[in-house]
């Protein structure tokens, strides 16, 4: 029987490898899975010193470069399908393909999907012209006469929609607020807009038929259900994510109000042994740089644990 890893890493997105980052370092073996399918597919990443608009694939190969002279993580390109904790407190994987690793602890690190809004054309505009974070996009297109957000999902409040439109305010000169129809929405954020701002925000409350691709850039037709239309330099929206796989069920873990999973500071969950990091446990700050920061901490406290039990103590968490 082959030995256990000292830690299994279920991901191979920024918080997996800079768990794996973390692990090698404390002389622990590790496994990564990866499925090699990662949330937005976007071509460029942002926010990260040095990496700043380049290909987030080529982070990953660099990031999987340095671990190789450390000699003790390998890489498994393979979706994990099934996960259960053994009686002797091992963890056990299985991926699609019916193969099966075992480990001391586990990080998983599998995080979200974007649930899309069941609207025509949003899926082909997606970061091509419907921006989910303008930290990542945005920059790019900036000095527009008119951008639009859409208020539904996760931005379908007030409070969530004026927050966002005021980021579109960066990069435009003036923001439509799309409500889709949704009328008690359209007339409370006019509410809003009438009582405290005298910001160049307009409501949109017609149902939208569809969106299109424009001819330029990020450009985004929106289509009404009216057969009219009006033009975009680009659409902000944040849809509802949930989280990706079937894993954290399959280990019975907490999650927070929010839908994720519940994490103390190095990343341990409600199930002793078992760690997250990354979106699947950030409800805020889905981003690389904070997939990184959990990353760390979430490898960290695996080895802790693996450290303290090898001679029958205490962990610190």
């Amino acid at each position: 029987m082959i030995d256990p890893a000292d830690i299994l890493i279920i991901g191979g997105g920024p918080a997996g490898l800079s768990a794996a980052t973390s692990i090698v370092r404390q002389c622990h073996t590790a496994i990564i899975f990866d499925s090699r399918s990662y949330r937005s597919e976007s071509p460029f990443m942002h926010t990260v010193p040095t990496w700043d608009h380049r290909n987030p694939e080529d982070f990953r190969a660099a990031a999987r470069k340095d671990l190789e002279r450390y000699g003790t993580v390998t890489v498994e390109n393979a979706e994990i399908v099934m996960i259960e904790k053994k009686e002797d407190g091992m963890f056990k994987v299985k991926d699609d393909d019916g193969k099966t690793w075992v480990g001391r602890k586990v990080i998983l690190a599998t995080g979200v999907k974007d649930v899309f809004p069941n609207i025509p054309g949003y899926a082909e505009c997606w970061i091509s012209g419907i921006f989910h974070c303008l930290y990542c996009h945005g920059w790019e297109v900036r000095g527009l006469s008119s951008s639009g957000m859409l208020a539904e999902g996760d931005t379908g409040s007030t409070l969530t929609a004026l927050h966002l439109a005021r980021m579109n305010l960066r990069f435009s000169s003036k923001v439509t607020l799309y409500t889709n129809g949704n009328d008690p929405l359209a007339s409370d954020i006019e509410a809003a807009l009438a009582k405290s701002s005298t910001a160049p925000m307009e409501v949109e409350p017609r149902q939208i038929a569809k969106f299109e691709k424009g001819a330029k850039t990020a450009e985004v037709v929106v289509h009404f259900v009216d057969g009219t239309s009006k033009l975009e330099g680009f659409i902000s929206h944040k849809p509802q994510t949930v989280l990706k796989g079937v894993l954290h069920e399959q280990l019975g873990l907490e999650l927070t109000p929010k839908g994720v999973i519940q994490v103390n500071p190095l990343g341990g969950t409600s199930v002793k042994g078992v760690f997250a990091a990354g979106d699947i446990a950030q409800p805020f700050t889905q981003a690389v740089g904070t997939a990184i920061s959990s990353g760390t901490a979430a490898g960290a406290g695996a080895p802790l644990q693996v450290q303290a039990e090898t001679w029958g103590q205490q962990p610190l968490f």
